[in-house]
């Protein structure tokens, strides 16, 4: 009999919906739940083109870390671990809000196109971070700091970013950046930007000079991080395309395919003087190798009483992977807690380990021709 597995099973459609959905490999359901073959230990993505295996092997799943923390390994066809392009049936909301951020989008907008906002809203949540209307906000509210900074007064940068009243304006202005139209950020906007690994989406956030923000963007607290740094730089946050983030998706690129040990990109770490200790201190910890909480406060110099703070200092780092809080450890020996999730760390910790020792790449990182075994059949 077939089942939905996971923690989050109220996410998913119904079964009979989701198994009719697979068997039509219906593009809407892409990012929606994943499907796993128990007879070959593969998960796919409701539209991989494989042949469809019988209903009683099949499990679902709400999102693909928990069919690897089933124990299902991505498959090499339809790879459901790179989650880069947006799926068809949301591909037009996207090109419709890039070509006018001003427009005002409601619930009966995005109903008039077929879609159903539920839907959107979860697939913004996924993929972003954020919902699809906080996404629009976030949008409108960025052209019109741009526009205050390059000279515009604040009634002419509302209503050119789509603003029917000053009040609401003013209102969204104090609400997402903090301060009023008239005292807008000098400062240039941190821009996000979703971008795929083969551990699922991460949102990095820049300047144009420095990352501030790589998260994965299932992570709980990523919305306070953004927040916490738009407190402490003053700057907004808004969707967007920059050097740093291309130097970033470059260098994570490299780095998965073992080809890379140490990030160059700027980063810029607003915290206080313990956090920023701290956070060098983890990047002075050698590629392949660990150490623990209590290894760490010494060679940092602080007093073992302070092992506590280190491992929280450890928790606020922003900047997964560049900034490696994976490379710590239990004393014991142990993997402990990973904003990422316990399973990140140990993939990240495989990863790093194997390239250390020359070893092929497992196949949930190895680049075309470098598997260590043949690819399954979903």
């Amino acid at each position: 009999m077939d089942y939905a597995k996971g923690m989050d099973t109220h996410t998913l459609p119904p079964v009979d919906e989701m198994w009719d959905a697979f068997e039509r490999r219906d593009p809407e359901y892409d990012g929606i739940f994943f499907t796993a073959v128990t007879t070959t230990g593969i998960f796919c993505r409701p539209t991989c083109t494989a042949k469809k295996p019988a209903r009683t092997n099949v499990e679902f799943y709400p999102g693909a870390r928990d069919a690897l923390t089933a124990g299902y390994r991505p498959c090499k066809r339809c790879r459901p671990m790179e989650d880069g392009a947006a799926p068809e049936w949301i591909a037009g909301l996207l090109e419709a809000v890039e070509a006018d951020p001003s427009r005002r989008w409601k619930d009966a907008d995005l109903r008039e196109r077929g879609l159903e906002p539920e839907r959107v809203r979860r697939w913004f949540q996924r993929h972003h971070g954020m919902t699809f209307h906080a996404y629009h906000r976030a949008l409108r509210l960025g052209c019109a700091v741009a526009r205050i900074r390059e000279g515009a007064s604040p009634t002419g940068a509302a209503y050119e970013s789509g603003y029917e009243s000053l009040s609401g304006f003013h209102e969204a202005f104090r609400k997402e950046i903090g301060t009023t139209p008239g005292k807008a950020p000098a400062e240039e906007p941190i821009l996000l930007h979703r971008l795929a690994t083969p551990l699922g989406p991460m949102i990095a956030g820049a300047t144009g000079g420095a990352i501030l923000l790589l998260e994965f963007a299932d992570r709980r607290s990523l919305e306070t991080e953004i927040d916490q740094i738009r407190a402490r730089t003053g700057r907004v946050a808004v969707p967007g395309m920059n050097p740093p983030i291309r130097t970033i998706m470059e260098e994570l690129e490299a780095y998965f395919a073992g080809r890379l040990r140490d990030f160059t990109v700027p980063l810029e770490t607003p915290g206080s003087d313990f956090q920023r200790a701290v956070w060098e201190g983890l990047r002075a910890i050698p590629y392949g190798e660990t150490r623990s909480y209590g290894d760490q406060t010494r060679r940092l110099g602080f007093p073992p009483e302070s092992v506590r703070a280190v491992a929280r200092a450890n928790g606020e780092n922003r900047i997964a992977i560049v900034i490696p809080c994976h490379r710590v450890i239990g004393a014991d020996g142990r993997l402990t807690g990973y904003g990422g999730g316990l399973w990140r760390k140990r993939r990240l910790l495989d990863l790093e380990r194997e390239v250390a020792q020359g070893s092929a790449l497992g196949p949930l990182f190895a680049a075309p021709g470098r598997e260590r075994q043949p690819a399954a059949k979903a």
